[in-house]
């Protein structure tokens, strides 16, 4: 239920799975209806904003706790999927929008909105503002925000605003609803550590101070398009094995622009992957990005790895790179780049990013391998800081 009070944005800050979706998909249901305590008079024109289109239609709309799903027969609104707009027998209409194309808000206006995963928004504080100035309908514009929570600028504004009412939601608040397994496999191995603490009981957690990396630090060079890449590097973490608590295969792909900056382009870590799963998506991205090669650490593998790939596609060129000296030590010259503003995030890699903030000397809180980490070190060395990457000519292309 709503908060009492006078208040422009409800922010609801929820572990997975502790209901949020469901709470956002009931406060538009409420709104629409004019049902107390949501609201005096219905609404008319409703704002959904997801990260991407998909998303939003995926859970605001389609989910099992979204939209559709949730609304009695009598009252379930018309989805019309190529106008991306609800219909309910009101008048009342909904949009969906994507935090990656804050141009879109421009012009629509709307007396409510819903806001899901603000904190994993692409262009987070453009496609807030844009927002913003759309909320002008009706004698009292609100918006609800349903999000897990994540040290980033543009939440923790919120949460400090005066027109803000906030209600925080656990994982373990909602286990009436939830699957045994999922509780007993997910709860129980997190419950306590720093991600337990931000993924499942809701809570806001900072940087820590011993982090060799700052989130402030990342958002301030973050960029939402890829700009001209002469080089693409796609570095490859691979487990030592592929049992239920095996690590994570850290796949991760960084581009090297024009202006001699490098651009993390996408973060496809997989967890439990066989050596031939791997090795799939590892080729797969570097097709994708049309690379110019794939750097993978053998440590564990040696020989294995390179013929692991070539099973897959053998014209994939492999540079095997071995570790020498730990991760920390291997971080820093790479963090140093960052601080000197020379890596920029193309979007939001939020589990890339997350595991960024919490690497101390000792590894990270939870004790599990930083492999994201690992693979954005290697293909950042590879591309920045090896003396065949100072010296070599690079080709321009251009890439979707």
């Amino acid at each position: 239920m709503p908060p009492r009070g006078d208040w422009t944005t409800w922010l609801i800050l929820g572990g997975r799975g502790a209901g949020k979706t469901r709470a956002g998909a009931e406060w538009v249901r409420g709104m629409v209806a004019g049902r107390a305590p949501f609201a005096g008079q219905p609404a008319g024109r409703i704002a959904l904003v997801g990260e991407t289109f998909a998303d939003a239609r995926e859970v605001m709309v389609e989910g099992v706790s979204g939209i559709l799903a949730i609304s009695p027969r009598r009252e379930r609104p018309v989805w019309q999927p190529s106008r991306r707009r609800l219909e309910w027998a009101n008048g009342a209409v909904a949009q969906l929008f994507s935090a990656a194309d804050p141009e879109s808000l421009r012009g629509p206006q709307f007396d409510a909105a819903w806001a899901d995963e603000l904190a994993k928004w692409p262009q987070a504080e453009a496609t807030w503002d844009m927002l913003q100035f759309g909320l002008r309908l009706g004698d009292r514009p609100r918006q609800v925000v349903t999000t897990t929570p994540r040290s980033v600028p543009l939440l923790k504004q919120l949460m400090g605003d005066k027109r803000t009412k906030m209600t925080r939601m656990s994982t373990a608040d909602n286990r009436g609803n939830l699957a045994p397994g999922f509780l007993k496999a997910v709860v129980d191995r997190y419950k306590g550590t720093r991600l337990g603490r931000q993924e499942l009981d809701g809570e806001l957690v900072e940087d820590r101070d011993d982090a060799l990396w700052r989130r402030a630090q990342i958002h301030r060079d973050r960029v939402a398009l890829k700009p001209e890449i002469v080089r693409v590097v796609v570095a490859v973490d691979p487990p030592a094995t592929s049992h239920s608590k095996s690590d994570a295969c850290g796949i991760v792909a960084v581009g090297l622009g024009t202006d001699g900056r490098a651009y993390v382009l996408a973060d496809r870590t997989m967890y439990r992957a066989s050596p031939q799963a791997w090795a799939e998506r590892a080729v797969a991205l570097y097709h994708a990005l049309e690379a110019d090669r794939l750097v993978v650490e053998v440590n564990q593998g040696g020989e294995m790895v390179a013929a692991v790939v070539a099973q897959v596609d053998p014209a994939v060129p492999v540079t095997p790179v071995r570790a020498t000296r730990g991760k920390w030590l291997r971080a820093e010259p790479v963090a140093q780049l960052y601080e000197q503003g020379r890596v920029s995030h193309v979007g939001v890699l939020p589990e890339l990013e997350d595991q960024m903030c919490n690497f101390v000397p000792a590894g990270t809180s939870e004790g599990a391998s930083p492999d994201r980490i690992d693979a954005l070190v290697w293909a950042l060395t590879a591309l920045m800081l090896t003396a065949e990457a100072k010296t070599s000519v690079p080709r321009v292309r251009r890439f979707g």
